[in-house]
């Protein structure tokens, strides 16, 4: 019969548990080379010391530092665009008499943005609000005709009978 304590278990005695082994695992060697320790984080810059000079493209045109939008001078939108397309939609649903403002207007800005075509980019919105306001106005002037007819022709039935 095999020695209690001995690891594995000896084939002769199958029921026998398993025990783990009496070693106790070996610590790292103190004179085995240490890894570096990680590289320290780089500091700011120093806010005094010289700056490198700014980078300047050839043929752009200097930023403008008022213009809203892009700071490269790119499209914004103009801004009686959405005005002009509120006033349109709200002449033709609402309220007719916005009608002939969305479309003067609407040709107002349209000018400012014929006038500057790079800048502005709702050229489409200012033109369907000033489209708007032109319907809104037809239908103003054709409803003010039809009304002056019933009035003039009511009031020549009103006074024709005797």
């Amino acid at each position: 019969m095999s020695d209690p304590t001995s690891y594995p278990p000896s084939s002769e005695d199958p029921t026998r548990p398993v025990s783990p082994p009496s070693e106790t695992p070996s610590l790292p060697d103190a004179t085995a080379p240490v890894p570096p320790p990680p590289p320290a984080m780089p500091s700011l810059p120093d806010a005094t010391a010289p700056q490198p000079p700014a980078v300047s493209y050839p043929n752009m045109p200097p930023a403008n530092p008022y213009a809203s939008g892009s700071s490269m001078g790119g499209m914004v939108e103009h801004p009686q665009g959405t005005t002009v397309l509120i006033m349109g939609i709200l002449s033709l649903v609402v309220c007719g008499f916005l009608g002939p403002f969305a479309w003067m207007q609407g040709n107002k800005a349209l000018a400012e943005i014929d006038a500057n075509p790079g800048r502005y980019s709702n050229r489409s919105n200012v033109n369907a609000g000033r489209i708007c306001g032109m319907i809104a106005t037809a239908l103003l002037i054709a409803g003010a005709v039809f009304l002056l007819l019933f009035l003039v022709l009511g009031g020549v039935a009103a006074f024709s009978t005797n």
